[in-house]
């Protein structure tokens, strides 16, 4: 399993998107109640508690990090905002993906055991694998995989007959 250059795949966010745009609509929204009535206080509290509203809304959609996946020559790189995984690409036999509301994707020592990883939040111990996004298509991260040159894991009771 050798890769000639770096393949990169960065997973969609939709949260961000929405959070982005809710909160430019809060914001519009706070700024139309003002313009109302600009000279009762309770409009121009209540617009600016709902501008106040927004920006914060915006302003956590612009620090969602994304996840991304990168493997070069060496190793297999994750990172999701300040949390890094690093793995010498020696170390990866095979990969498989969790499905559910946020894929995940799990990585397999050579001899088939899944790799455990500390937790994204640092809240639990670890975790045999690292979370994806909703958005993120399966399709997509098989494409990417097959390119870096890593297997699937083989799930079949029986070996392929």
């Amino acid at each position: 399993m050798s890769v000639t250059q770096k393949v990169r795949l960065t997973c969609p966010l939709g949260r961000k998107h929405l959070e982005l745009w809710g909160g430019a609509a809060l914001v519009a929204l706070g700024v139309v109640v003002i313009t109302l009535e600009p000279t009762h206080w309770a409009t121009v509290v209540l617009g600016s508690l709902i501008v106040l509203g927004g920006l914060a809304v915006a302003g956590h959609g612009l620090r969602a990090k994304a996840p991304v996946l990168e493997v070069d020559d060496q190793e297999f790189c994750y990172a999701r905002g300040r949390y890094v995984v690093r793995i010498p690409f020696s170390e990866i036999g095979s990969y498989y993906l969790l499905p559910g509301r946020t894929r995940s994707l799990g990585l397999c020592d050579p001899a088939g055991q899944p790799k455990f990883f500390p937790s994204v939040e640092g809240r639990r111990a670890g975790r045999p694998y690292l979370p994806l996004t909703g958005l993120t298509s399966p399709t997509k991260v098989e494409a990417f995989m097959s390119a870096a040159g890593i297997p699937p894991r083989d799930r079949s009771l029986t070996s392929g007959s």
